[in-house]
């Protein structure tokens, strides 16, 4: 299926990929922080859930996301 990558130097931790993820496999991180010191999110993807909508990448405002197909 597909997989996404999020580069965590560029994620502000807006959240609104959290909130559009219809299977709701990204989250904010636990402690982690990037340069700016923001918690970036992380996909998050155990079972192959991925439905590969893109709504992620499409909805980041700083382009901190992308698609990888499997």
């Amino acid at each position: 299926m597909a997989e996404i990558k999020i580069d965590k130097e560029r994620c502000k931790s807006c959240m609104i990929c959290v909130s559009v993820c219809p299977k709701k496999l990204i989250k904010v991180n636990e402690g982690k922080i990037n340069h700016a010191g923001n918690k970036y999110v992380e996909f998050v993807d155990k079972d192959n859930e991925c439905l590969g909508c893109a709504l992620c990448a499409q909805s980041c405002p700083d382009m901190a996301i992308y698609e990888v197909l499997k």
